[in-house]
């Protein structure tokens, strides 16, 4: 009896020494795992979705700007020697990649693509301050811009044609119109043309300053439509969906106007007067649903203004006041806004923003 009485002792006691045991895993803290901290996020200011670049025409300059108003990168910087002028820069387009931006210089003549952020000239087209239609010439190039294919597309303004260029052997491989017949008749023929934009199944939407035109230019060359604008002065029509584009209207007092397909006006705007007034406003560029970013050339300003309530939210630029200091434009012509992921894919771009991003806490 009194053995039989130890075993159960025994095993009560080897039931609770393993009840506790299992307790106090059940409460131990877990186990410590090692892992990497987050990597460091591009967050850009409100109200802009990521970064503008400014094509800062009367200053001969290009601005990286952020929804702060902080100057985060401009070409070309103070003091540097560029491998090749750079006057009169009407517009500027990041590449596909985000690493490299080209821009036009109309009254130079002159298409290049700049690295970025290295600022060093990789290719050039045109001939500095002479303007013609024999191949290597421009006549006031406008709207160049690097394609998916690899291509580089340009509207040869006042040789009445849009021009894609292989940047390798700097030959034109395909053209719609022709400098010797400036009337509309796309896609052979097309008045002075201010605008090309490349379109998302690789057509092109032009803008033709002579009658108000905007042309719909298929990827195989064909044209689709065509349409007068209800404005004075087209400028770089932009599609927003199959039936809706946005355009500036160039002229004074100026406008923002989406319209649809048969040119019938959608949403405008176009303050008469006052701060709102604009001042041959060159491009009209939705950033986010509700924004639409605006080269105010005149004025000296890029503004942001609300669709929902026509009004303007943001401005970099002092109104009607040109200068060189930071917080300051001088005739602005052109814009393009960089990505938060765009940026992202480059390191060296990521690391100049996120640098700039510490230093304003």
């Amino acid at each position: 009896m009194r053995r039989a009485l130890l075993v159960l002792a025994l095993v009560g006691a080897a039931a609770a020494a393993a009840f506790l045991l299992t307790r106090s895993h059940r409460h131990a803290p877990p186990a410590f795992v090692a892992t990497r901290p987050a990597a460091p996020r591009l967050r850009p200011a409100a109200p802009i979705p990521g970064y503008l670049l400014i094509a800062d025409r009367g200053n001969d300059r290009m601005l990286l700007v952020d929804g702060a108003k902080h100057i985060l990168w401009r070409y070309p910087r103070a003091g540097q020697r560029t491998a090749m002028p750079f006057r009169f820069d009407d517009d500027t387009f990041f590449g596909p990649r985000g690493d490299r931006i080209i821009s036009n210089q109309e009254d130079q003549h002159t298409i290049q693509v700049i690295s970025f952020p290295g600022g060093r000239v990789l290719w050039r087209y045109g001939h500095v301050n002479e303007k013609g239609s024999a191949p290597g010439y421009l006549d006031t190039p406008d709207d160049a811009y690097l394609l998916r294919s690899g291509l580089i597309s340009v509207a040869d303004a006042y040789n009445c044609r849009v021009i894609f260029i292989d940047p390798k052997t700097h030959r034109i491989v395909n053209a719609y119109g022709t400098a010797t017949r400036c009337v509309h008749d796309p896609p052979r023929s097309f008045g002075a043309v201010n605008g090309a934009t490349p379109l998302p199944d690789d057509g092109t939407l032009v803008s033709e300053i002579n009658g108000s035109w905007v042309d719909d230019i298929g990827p195989n060359g064909k044209l689709r439509w065509a349409v007068q604008a209800p404005v004075r002065y087209p400028s770089d029509p932009q599609l927003l969906s199959p039936n809706r584009i946005l355009l500036a209207d160039y002229s004074h007092p100026g406008a923002a106007v989406i319209m649809n397909r048969a040119g019938h006006v959608v949403w405008r705007y176009a303050p008469r007067s006052g701060p709102g007034e604009l001042n041959h406003p060159s491009l009209a560029t939705r950033i986010a649903p509700d924004l639409i970013a605006i080269n105010d050339d005149y004025r000296d300003r890029v503004v942001l203004v609300s669709i929902r309530t026509r009004k303007i939210v943001w401005q970099y630029g002092h109104t009607d006041r040109p200068g060189t200091a930071p917080g300051f434009l001088n005739t602005p012509d052109g814009l393009d806004v960089l990505s938060p992921a765009a940026a992202s894919r480059n390191r060296a771009v990521k690391r100049l923003l996120l640098a700039a991003q510490r230093a304003r806490g």
